[in-house]
């Protein structure tokens, strides 16, 4: 007890040197993996790589890096590096079971990857829970949707990689449609004519792609007329709205009615 009280003082300051070094080589390592992923993604931009794999690969650097600094740490406490290895080889099977979600994930990330069937910027969506959004990130684990109303969604990498979705913005174009009903008193003819005059009048619809007004149905209380055309993809919503507002407008300075369903109810006289 005696000789062990006498060599404490020299144990402790041993310990708080370690310490203190330990925390120097915790603090220059981050410095230096925040160094590495900005040279890592200063290269992938200027070898024009796609920003999801830029994200994802930063993702995955960092998480290595992380891993390798804490072990350098650990063995400078003396801990024995191979003996971790070999415990966690050992523990491999646990690990994985546990962590299953997590590797899903990190494999429906590489099949993203790879497989590109959507990249950041693209609208997205997704068939299993309806949840849609713009592409903001793809992430080692996640990726992350940003709605119109500017809510952030994050959706794991294995669910995107195994279900159905719909990519909305992927192709230069898109197909416009709106419907809208006249009276049975009306002008087919007309109508079709006053709206084929708007459709050509407008610049953002594409003149070299189908353009076309044509009946759609039969309804009970009028004709249902369908508008048809092309617009750029990111014209869309734009001409949709401007569109919709006047066909209104159109019918209206032509004199065809728009009708409504109506009740009619006939009084029978005793």
């Amino acid at each position: 007890m005696e000789e062990f009280l006498q060599g404490l003082p020299e144990k402790a300051m041993n310990l708080g040197i370690r310490i203190l070094l330990s925390a120097a080589v915790f603090f220059i390592g981050i410095q230096v993996i925040k160094l590495l992923r900005r040279l890592l993604k200063k290269s992938l931009q200027r070898a024009k790589a796609d920003v999801g794999v830029i994200q994802f690969l930063d993702s995955l650097t960092k998480a290595v890096l992380y891993v390798v600094l804490v072990f350098m740490i650990a063995s400078g406490f003396g801990v024995d590096a191979a003996s971790i290895v070999a415990l966690l080889g050992s523990a491999g099977v646990a690990i994985g079971l546990a962590i299953q979600g997590s590797l899903s994930n990190f494999a429906g990330g590489v099949l993203i990857l790879l497989l590109k069937p959507f990249k950041v910027g693209d609208y997205i969506k997704e068939d299993n829970s309806g949840n849609e959004g713009t592409v903001s990130e793809i992430q080692l684990f996640y990726t992350k949707l940003t709605t119109p109303d500017n809510r952030i969604i994050v959706l794991p990498n294995g669910t995107l990689a195994n279900t159905s979705m719909t990519n909305v913005t992927e192709a230069a174009t898109r197909r416009l449609d709106i419907y809208v009903g006249i009276s049975y008193d009306a002008s087919i003819k007309q109508a079709r004519e006053v709206l084929v005059g708007m459709l050509a009048a407008d610049a953002a619809i594409l003149k070299d792609m189908d353009m076309r007004v044509f009946v759609d149905e039969l309804s009970e209380s009028g004709v249902r007329l369908g508008i048809r055309c092309w617009v750029k993809q990111e014209d869309y919503w734009e001409a949709k709205w401007r569109l919709t507002e006047e066909t209104k407008y159109t019918l209206d300075k032509a004199g065809i009615s728009i009708p409504f369903p109506q009740l009619v109810i006939h009084q029978k006289n005793p």
